[in-house]
Order: structure tokens, then C-alpha cells, then sequence
């Protein structure tokens, strides 16, 4: 068994996870039309799969490391492959919601076994840090190849084909599990009770906290659909602290967050991935009901993003290496945030060479080194037992940036008279969120300098290597 093999069919799903959050924004017009959605109904549609993603993943890290991360990633996988299966075949709204509702479950439980077993494959300190180095670019890889791919098939065939590739990855997965992939080690003790409670409250919390700020897209932030769901996500989210205190074997334990870098980290993840979402939401709106462009002409327009990404994501890890994780960060997010505060002057007659390219450039430069060096951050020191639990925080952040950070700069977009002005103000929030976040890590990293990684260069696996 290589665990370079294993390695890159854990990449491979993990990308996957993350792409099919991507595989429904450039077709939503198209699907907006077949179905007779509404603007509320297509912001659910979009945010259904996150929901239950984000809401789900505290108590799939938990779930991998009580019963193990290969036997959690075949329950994930089936999950998945089952519910993108159905999404092909959805004959209306409702239905289509449900699945991606499904999917989100199934990907809650698939993400944290996976990173479970990347610590399995490379337990040195050196090689787990490396992997996650590469981990983080592959996140955002993900995204972008998954607005890419669903422009071509939603021209050439159908929107409905994007489920393809979640269900075919999801296959080759259950397959490949037992051949490439560490066994789980046999547990000496009887584990604890699972925290029920916590599982619950923390899920339906981030749930109608979330559903409640995709409301706020739509509506007035005074209405009880945003105030009802918004103040029982806050009082489940209480709840579910003052539970944490008390249980047993907590979902969170309440000193894991007390460490400054994870929490600096949670925080870029959560706003790179708010940008990046909004960045590919916002222009395939744009791009096709302002400019009339096709959804092929419109995913092309995202090909210098994915090389711009690509080649970041090569740079993280030697830039890791030299630096330091939070210097990558803070930078990575500076860059990404002039990305998005050009293209706020995002206008109804904006070229695409001088008006979108530049910040389309810029915003994924930023962005895969700023997700490497989080990513790396938020890992770091946490003890191998608590390896799913570290997965399910940091991909929490991931999915509620998309999720929940989409929906607050939507509802920016909501205050401006003409659907272009309100993109423009979404954009510059949300470069204004990245700036902050990068002062945020820079006044950190000031404070607390963090030495350089070991010598054993923190380069990112390649294809090569990967391959051999």
C-alpha cells in the first residue's frame, strides 16, 4: 500500500466534496427557469448542500474518530453516491433540495474520516504538515474545476450530468478504500456515550442560523423568516456550549479553540471561502442575465482563475516553508482582497479584459496560499485521537463561509437599487472581510512569531509524485 496512492484518492475526494458545492452555480439560471424558481428559492437551492455540510461536520469528526476513519468514509461515500445519484433524476424543486440536503450529509460524514486518514497515512510531524500544505489548495481546486465543468456539460448536454462526477468519485472511493487506505486500529477501551446532545444541538444551531441569514438574502432583516430562524440558531448555538461544559466525551471541547493560531486559521478559511463562492455565484449571475453570455462562454471566463489557482497553490508550500504558516495567511488574504476590491467597480458594461480579468487574477492568487497556510495552522499539534474532530472544525469553516458568509454579502447586495450596484457593494464587503482578517493575522503573527517549519521542505505533492 503507497500512501502517496492513498493520499491522492483522499485528495481526490476531498476535492470532489468541495467541487460538488460549485456543480449547481453557473447552471442556477438555467435551472431557475425549467423549475419557475423564485430569487429565495434559488439562494436555498444553492445554500441547501453547505447547510447540512457545515451543520453535520462536528459530529462526523467526532463519529471518525470514535469508530474510525476508513469505516466512516464508506459510510460517507455510500451517502453521497446515493444522493448525487438521485440529483440527476430530480423532477422539481422540492426534490432537488432534498438531495442536495443528502449530499451535504453524506459529505459531513466523508470529509473529517478522510483527513482522519491522511494523519493515518503520513504520522510524521514533516509529511502531515506537507500533506496539509497541499490539502488546503485542493479545497479551492475543487471549487473552481466544479464551476468549470458544470458551464461545459450545462451547454453540450445537461445540468443534470454535473452529478456524474460526485457519483463516479464516490464509486472508484468504495472500491478503492480497502486496497489504498490504512485499516482503523481496534479500540482497547469501550468508547464513551456519543454526545447526542451536543450532536443535536450544535447541528439544528448552525442549521436555522444559517437558513435564517439565506432568508436575509431576500427579505428584511425585521421578518420573523429572518428573526425566527436566526434567534433560535443563537439559542441552540448557547445551548450547545453550556452542554459542551457538561458532557462526558464533548462533541467541541471547550479549551479546542482556546489556541490562537486554529482560531486565526478557522477565520481565513471561513472568509477565502466566502469570497471565493461569491466570486463564482455572483459573475455567473452576472455574466449570463446582465451580459447574455452562455454558460460555456461563462465558465471560460474562470480558466485564468484555476491557472492563477493552480500556480499559487504550487507556491504555498515553499512559501510555507520560508515564512511561516500566518505570514502566508495574512498575505494570501491581502492579495485576495485587492482581488475583490477591483472587481467591486464591477459595472453593467464592464469589460472582461481591463473590468474582470485583474481581479479575477488577483483574488485566486491570494486565495491558495492564504487556505495552505490556514489549513496548516488550524492542524497544527492537534493529537492524532482528535484528528477527525480537527477535520470537522476546520471544514465547518470551510462550508459556512460558502454558506452563511454568502448569504450576509447577499443581503449587502439586497440594499442597493439595481442587481449590478448591489454585486459591486457584495464584492467590496467582502474585500473589506478580507482585509480584516489579514490585519487580524499579521497583528497575531507580531505577537506571537511562530518559528519556521522544520528544514524538510514543505513543497506541495505533485502529480508525479503522486502518481508514482
Amino acid at each position: 500500500m503507497s500512501s502517496k496512492h492513498g493520499f491522492a484518492l483522499l485528495g481526490t475526494i476531498q476535492a470532489t466534496l468541495i467541487f460538488t458545492i460549485m456543480i449547481l452555480m453557473v447552471p442556477l439560471p438555467r435551472i431557475a427557469r425549467e423549475f419557475g424558481l423564485d430569487p429565495s428559492q434559488l439562494l436555498l437551492l444553492s445554500a441547501a448542500y453547505g447547510l447540512s455540510f457545515s451543520g453535520l461536520l462536528l459530529l462526523g469528526g467526532r463519529l471518525a474518530d470514535r469508530h474510525g476513519g476508513r469505516r466512516m468514509l464508506v459510510v460517507g461515500l455510500t451517502v453521497f453516491a446515493a444522493a448525487s445519484a438521485a440529483g440527476a433524476l430530480a423532477p422539481g424543486f422540492t426534490v432537488l433540495t432534498a438531495v442536495r440536503f443528502a449530499q451535504g450529509l453524506g459529505a459531513a460524514l466523508t470529509a473529517p474520516a478522510a483527513m482522519a486518514l491522511v494523519r493515518a497515512l503520513f504520522p510524521a510531524a514533516a509529511g502531515y504538515d506537507r500533506a496539509m500544505a497541499t490539502w488546503g489548495g485542493l479545497s479551492v481546486l475543487g471549487a473552481t474545476a466544479g464551476s468549470l465543468f458544470s458551464g461545459a456539460v450545462t451547454t453540450w448536454v445537461s445540468w443534470r450530468l454535473t452529478f456524474l462526477v460526485p457519483v463516479l468519485v464516490a464509486l472508484a472511493g468504495l472500491a478503492l478504500a480497502p486496497r489504498l487506505l490504512p485499516a482503523d486500529p481496534p479500540r482497547a477501551d469501550t468508547p464513551p456515550p456519543l454526545d447526542v446532545r451536543g450532536a443535536v444541538t450544535a447541528t439544528a444551531g448552525i442549521t436555522a442560523a444559517g437558513y435564517g441569514l439565506v432568508a436575509a438574502g431576500e427579505r428584511s432583516w425585521a421578518s420573523a423568516a429572518v428573526l425566527v430562524p436566526l434567534a433560535a440558531g443563537l439559542l441552540l448555538l448557547i445551548a450547545f456550549v453550556l452542554v459542551e461544559r457538561r458532557a462526558r466525551e464533548p462533541l467541541l471541547p471547550p479549551g479546542f479553540l482556546r489556541d490562537t493560531r486554529r482560531v486565526t486559521a478557522l477565520a481565513a478559511i471561513m472568509m477565502t471561502a466566502a469570497g471565493t463562492a461569491l466570486t463564482f455565484f455572483l459573475l455567473a449571475l452576472y455574466l449570463q442575465q446582465v451580459r447574455g453570455w452562455t454558460p460555456l462562454r461563462t465558465s471560460a471566463a474562470f480558466v485564468p482563475y484555476a491557472a492563477a489557482l493552480v500556480g499559487s497553490g504550487r507556491a504555498a508550500g515553499p512559501l510555507i516553508r520560508r515564512y511561516g504558516a500566518r505570514a502566508v495567511t495574512a498575505g494570501g488574504l491581502a492579495l485576495g482582497a485587492a482581488g475583490l476590491l477591483l472587481l467591486a467597480g464591477l459595472d453593467v458594461r464592464s469589460p472582461y479584459p481591463t473590468g474582470l480579468l485583474p481581479g479575477l487574477l488577483l483574488l485566486p492568487a491570494g486565495a491558495g496560499p492564504a487556505f495552505a497556510g490556514a489549513t496548516v495552522l488550524a492542524t497544527a499539534g492537534v493529537p492524532r485521537r482528535r484528528t477527525g474532530l480537527a477535520a470537522g472544525v476546520m471544514n465547518t469553516a470551510m462550508e459556512l463561509g460558502p454558506t452563511i458568509g454568502l448569504a450576509a454579502l447577499m443581503s449587502v447586495a439586497a440594499t442597493r437599487s439595481t442587481p449590478v450596484a448591489g454585486y459591486a457593494a457584495a464584492f467590496g464587503a467582502a474585500g473589506i472581510g478580507y482585509a480584516l482578517t489579514g490585519v487580524a493575522a499579521a497583528l497575531l503573527l507580531r505577537a506571537r512569531p511562530v518559528p519556521n517549519p522544520p528544514t524538510t521542505p514543505l513543497t506541495p505533492l505533485t502529480t508525479k509524485e503522486l502518481s508514482s
